[in-house]
């Protein structure tokens, strides 16, 4: 690898993760070019490297998609085996609430290369002892919007067990543009915090409703804290990958689809 190379891979990865946002990868497997990729945005800017006005628009569509594939183009006079990949962020998982059931799903999240990130209004709940290797924040709740950096890749849990903490940070999480915000806790406690809402003119919308989960959480009879990290965290890869978190076995078909071309492609390819 030519690290002086502009196109090698470790400058990729940089510019990947300085954007902090979904883009759009194009990887040549063969021709003259094999080895060359180019890095686009969701506006079609070239982040890094250059492909041509046919293979940029397919990398757009990648972004409406969402499904990697394979595909031969021919290229001035040759042929090229390009792989079109969408490659995103890791989850940012931001936890409001340092108690003790917290831990299980920080450390969880964090098994997975999540980047997580614990915030708490008391600096007790926040010993670094509790939470290895954690991102740990004091924030009191007034100024959540204002000290975190909420986008469309964060998953917010509220695990508080302290109902006015949890009903203020949800105010001020709704109009972020997090997909998910978790509420520990019975559906009634939610239920709850929307009367209040109203009564002060605040009604959340459909798309509200749908990136809220209360209670959170999958069905699969967690009660220890363990196994309700287990539920909250399957919820949250569940809701990112735009799954329904059922058995596979209902499933008809493949696990994973791909394209046909992208079968033909990569058996000539490997």
């Amino acid at each position: 690898m030519d690290v002086a190379d502009d196109s090698n891979p470790i400058k990729f990865f940089e510019q990947f993760i300085q954007s902090k946002e979904a883009l759009a990868l194009a990887t040549f497997f063969s021709g003259k070019d094999t080895g060359k990729k180019c890095l686009i945005d969701q506006n079609g800017k070239c982040i890094a490297g250059e492909v041509n006005d046919q293979v940029k628009e397919d990398l757009m569509a990648i972004f409406y998609s969402k499904k990697s594939h394979a595909k031969e183009y021919f290229l001035k006079e040759d042929s090229a085996e390009i792989f079109l990949e969408l490659v995103q962020p890791t989850i940012h998982l931001l936890i409001f609430g340092g108690g003790f059931d917290a831990r299980p799903v920080s450390k969880l999240a964090q098994s997975l290369g999540w980047n997580v990130q614990v915030t708490d209004e008391c600096v007790a709940h926040l010993a670094p002892v509790f939470f290895p290797d954690t991102k740990l924040s004091l924030c009191q709740r007034e100024f959540v919007d204002r000290d975190f950096e909420i986008t469309p890749f964060t998953a917010c849990v509220l695990m508080s067990h302290n109902y006015e903490y949890d009903r203020d940070v949800l105010k001020k999480l709704l109009p972020s543009s997090t997909p998910y915000v978790g509420i520990l806790g019975p559906r009634k406690r939610f239920d709850k915090m929307m009367d209040e809402f109203s009564t002060t003119g605040l009604n959340l919308s459909s798309d509200d409703l749908l990136r809220i989960h209360s209670p959170i959480g999958l069905d699969i009879g967690a009660e220890a804290p363990d196994e309700i990290a287990v539920s909250i965290i399957a919820e949250i890869q569940a809701v990112f990958y735009e799954r329904k978190g059922g058995f596979l076995k209902s499933l008809n078909g493949p696990i994973h689809k791909r394209e046909a071309t992208t079968d033909q492609v990569l058996k000539r390819i490997f």
